[in-house]
């Protein structure tokens, strides 16, 4: 365990195994992503009280999940960056900061179009939509923090130290619906003995989930590879490869 921990520390490690783990991820993803676009559009039937209109939680439950997923991803390559000095967690953190905040406006976006016909408006300063916007300026804040200052060991701790303080907003938006009385409806698929959705459209939501999870991974090594080369251009390992790249 502390040997693979230790290899994954290594820059050309991680740039080796993300080259083999990307095509793989990405034909998952592909497959899974389309097949659960296919149950869950055509195959599920409508909701007995939103009709047609629910189907919008394939897309805006998976990217709501994923805003939180990432940020903790963040959180953690930060904290390992800043006791470890590992490279490669600080360039998963600066990396994984756009991916997420991608998913983040798409589940605020969505969250929206579906809030109209359900709530008669498109937003509405609720405790879980309020959080959820709240972690798409801590998105943009860690970004901008990392532009903001010249020296780039300074930004990757200054940044690192944002996105632990902002891990409070995490429980925040996961326990806002039950701490308050808020418009957004609670939790569908955490209550394992009775969940609140039918398995034929619980399955094909928690298809998308894991696609949405691959095509992070995807995202973030490709990211991670790009960075890599930029931040270690100078190593003997780089020239090498860029070397065989060009024959």
């Amino acid at each position: 365990m502390f040997l693979w921990f230790h290899k994954m520390a290594s820059p050309r490690f991680f740039y080796r195994l993300a080259e083999i783990l990307i095509p793989w991820f990405a034909a998952c993803t592909a497959i899974i992503v389309v097949w659960a676009l296919y149950l869950g559009l055509i195959v599920a039937p409508p909701d007995y009280q939103q009709g047609e209109s629910y189907r919008i939680i394939y897309v805006h439950v998976p990217a709501a999940w994923m805003s939180m997923f990432v940020y903790m991803i963040m959180a953690v390559s930060s904290a390992i960056f800043l006791i470890w000095k590992m490279k490669i967690a600080d360039i998963v953190a600066e990396v994984s900061a756009p991916i997420g905040a991608s998913f983040t406006f798409i589940a605020l976006a969505t969250g929206s179009l579906w809030g109209k016909p359900m709530w008669g408006t498109y937003w509405v300063w609720d405790a879980r939509l309020t959080s959820e916007l709240i972690l798409l300026f801590l998105y943009f804040g860690y970004m901008a923090l990392r532009t903001a200052i010249e020296n780039r060991s300074s930004a990757a701790r200054a940044a690192a130290i944002l996105a632990l303080v902002g891990v409070v907003n995490i429980p925040i938006i996961h326990f806002s619906v039950e701490w308050w009385n808020t418009l957004h409806q609670p939790a569908s698929i955490s209550k394992l003995d009775t969940p609140s959705i039918h398995k034929s459209m619980l399955i094909p939501l928690l298809m998308m989930m894991g696609g949405f999870k691959l095509f992070y991974l995807v995202n973030m090594m490709s990211r991670a590879r790009t960075a890599i080369l930029e931040r270690e251009g100078g190593a003997s390992w780089v020239r090498e490869r860029m070397a065989q790249d060009r024959l």
